[in-house]
């Protein structure tokens, strides 16, 4: 098969634009195995059976069983950074806050907007060579902040060498859940605080001296209009003043959160658990039109150090920025008290 035939080597991950699996796909082409026990698998995951190295269920391997040859050894980056994406996606609520993903391969970009001045209201029909109402749509006048988050990868390879792959996958998955934990309270900051150009000066945000009620809601609601409220952020002290809320304790949305763990509102809206948030602040945000997700890049692993066992100090990060697209579409509350 053409997947034993492929040299394995670290400079597989350092080709510009592309990941290692990527790579490896133009060498050994996924569709060629329609019809065969192989169809389900991707070009890496034939790469781990042909070393028969086994990263989960029963008789999954050791983490010493990557380096039983320097081939193998060049699978073990991939594997890292394939375990923190699984947590990433565990703890990831970015669909429900962003209307569109964007791949970039430098640091330097700028987003489109609409005009901060941009209402929709009830107007007069356009009369005969009449002029149609305007939409603006200009280029940020500033670069989207791209924030590096990620951890340093601390241990001996001694001490890893005997334990299942299963294990370590664990504690990889919690990686990627603290990476995308951060990147959920970067949208929110962005949200609240703009992104530092002279005309973002972050969404309208209505103080209360008390804690939040339903008719708060319902408020904020309105204030969103013609946009519609679809996605609540809030922070551990808001979420949990929001569940005891009467109208949160309806049979409705206990059958819902029961049967798919999702936290529904009475208004329809998704809320969304953004741990680093302050506490007592609420944003409500149409997800179809509010952020742009900015990514340079996927996972990204110090390759070399994990292939060569020199783990200590080796980092797993992310590089991603956000920018709000249109203005309106996300208001904010925050209370003091309660």
């Amino acid at each position: 098969m053409a997947f034993e035939n492929i040299t394995l080597e670290k400079g597989m991950y350092g080709v510009p634009g592309k990941s290692f699996t990527q790579v490896l796909e133009e060498l050994d082409v996924s569709h060629n195995y329609a019809g065969t026990p192989m169809a389900s698998l991707d070009a890496y995951q034939r790469q781990l059976k042909r070393f028969d190295i086994k990263v989960s269920g029963p008789g999954c391997d050791t983490v010493e069983k990557f380096f039983t040859s320097s081939q193998s050894a060049a699978l073990f980056p991939e594997y890292v950074a394939r375990s923190v994406k699984q947590g990433m996606e565990m703890v990831n609520h970015l669909p429900d806050m962003v209307a569109t993903v964007t791949l970039v391969n430098g640091l330097d970009y700028r987003t489109i907007q609409t005009s901060a001045a941009l209402e929709e209201t009830a107007e007069e029909p356009v009369t005969e060579g009449g002029t149609l109402p305007e939409t603006v749509i200009k280029t940020s006048g500033t670069l989207v902040k791209l924030n590096k988050r990620g951890r340093l990868l601390s241990s001996s390879y001694e001490a890893l060498r005997f334990h299942k792959l299963d294990l370590f996958t664990v504690m990889l998955r919690q990686i990627g859940a603290y990476i995308a934990r951060q990147q959920m309270n970067d949208a929110a900051t962005l949200l609240l605080n703009g992104d530092g150009g002279e005309e973002s000066t972050g969404i309208d945000v209505t103080s209360l001296s008390a804690a939040p009620t339903y008719d708060d809601l319902v408020s904020l609601w309105g204030k969103l209009s013609p946009y519609n409220l679809t996605t609540l952020l809030v922070g551990t002290d808001a979420l949990q003043t929001l569940l005891k809320l009467t109208e949160f304790k309806d049979a409705q949305a206990g059958q819902s959160f029961h049967g798919t763990g999702k936290l529904i509102t009475p208004l329809g809206a998704t809320l969304v658990h953004v741990p680093a948030m302050d506490g007592k602040t609420i944003i409500g945000l149409d997800k179809s039109c509010t952020l742009e997700m900015v990514q340079a890049g996927d996972v990204i692993t110090d390759y070399d150090k994990l292939i060569d066992r020199q783990m200590e100090r080796a980092g797993i990060s992310t590089i991603t920025g956000f920018a709000q697209l249109v203005a309106g579409a996300a208001k904010g509350l925050k209370y003091t008290a309660g």
